[in-house]
């Protein structure tokens, strides 16, 4: 197969797929509560599983932990320079600083690389996440609280941190890498069932949220120029960012493979964190939540553009 071939053949679905979305969305072919059900057994059943499988099969090494360190620090100097940004602008969104960290790992990041470069490289981006995943659970998330309750509670976030599917995967997966379980599990009569099992879930991950995602596609004009211009600021400082961290920083510097330097590509271009809109205030306006599904919008376009040039430009690991 040649080099052309492969590039279409790989991102030809994840566009049909997010098309599909968004036809079923635009004809009713499901409704909103039949979408929502699929994304609780994406983010309950079939992403956790995938984070397992990566964590378990991947080797660990010392090295990671410079790109956890990384990873926390940039989110927390991204959302510094939004709060920053916001009054010099002369900005009136108060979800702005929020727009301008995090990035939509889970609903966007696995389906695209595991689209296009395979499940089985799932590791990769994973690792790479792994520092951005603390900094939303225990920053992110209790800013957000912070703006929508005007109170923080600690033990709220950690006893969600723990009860998120997501994270039990994540942990679980470790801890049984760690213990040098990979064998056992794979080859013992119930346990490699269960592995099996969670092999085939895991399969669903791609499709079922590539398709929530061209579901979510939808904004209106009206302040449409606001959601353009976080959009423009963010990528103008992240897509130099992504290009320099991911060949000097993660290839120089740290020695690790061209895939960890295509999934810190693929991490740093994606759009703020699609859980924005449900952690906003009650009282927000209808102004400010179409602001905010405005930039989520324009920014997953833009990271599905992105993807693809870069993946052209990389088709192999």
């Amino acid at each position: 197969m040649d080099e052309t071939t492969l590039i279409i053949n790989r991102v030809l679905p994840i566009l049909l797929l997010i098309g599909l979305g968004y036809w079923i969305r635009q004809t009713h072919f499901l409704s909103e509560a039949t979408v929502d059900d699929l994304r609780k057994i994406v983010v309950n059943l079939a992403l956790p599983s995938v984070l397992f499988l990566a964590f378990l099969e991947i080797e660990l090494k010392t090295t990671y932990l410079a790109v956890f360190i990384l990873l926390f620090a940039l989110c927390a100097a991204l959302l510094g320079l939004g709060r920053v940004l916001k009054p010099r602008f002369g900005l009136q969104h108060p979800y702005f600083p929020f727009l301008m960290t995090g990035f939509e790992y889970g609903m966007l990041g696995v389906s695209l690389f595991g689209s296009a470069y395979g499940l089985d490289n799932i590791r990769y981006i994973a690792v790479v996440d792994l520092g951005h995943e603390i900094f939303i659970w225990f920053v992110f998330l209790a800013l957000l609280f912070l703006e929508r309750d005007g109170v923080q509670n600690p033990g709220h976030l950690l006893r969600s941190f723990l009860r998120s599917p997501v994270i039990i995967g994540i942990l679980a997966g470790i801890i049984l890498n760690l213990l040098d379980a990979k064998e056992f599990l794979f080859e013992r009569a119930v346990t490699g069932g269960l592995v099996a099992t969670l092999q085939f879930l895991s399969n669903l991950t791609v499709p079922m949220i590539l398709i929530i995602v061209g579901y979510g596609i939808q904004f209106s004009r009206h302040g449409l120029r606001d959601a353009v211009s976080v959009a423009a600021i963010r990528l103008i400082i992240l897509i130099p960012l992504a290009l320099l961290l991911s060949h000097f920083f993660i290839g120089e510097l740290l020695g690790l493979e061209k895939s960890f330097q295509a999934a810190a590509f693929t991490l740093l271009i994606l759009p703020p964190p699609f859980i924005v809109p449900l952690y906003m205030r009650h009282d927000a306006g209808p102004e400010e939540r179409q602001y905010v599904n405005n930039v989520l919008t324009i920014y997953t376009l833009i990271s599905l553009a992105l993807f693809a040039l870069y993946f052209a430009a990389n088709p192999e690991l």
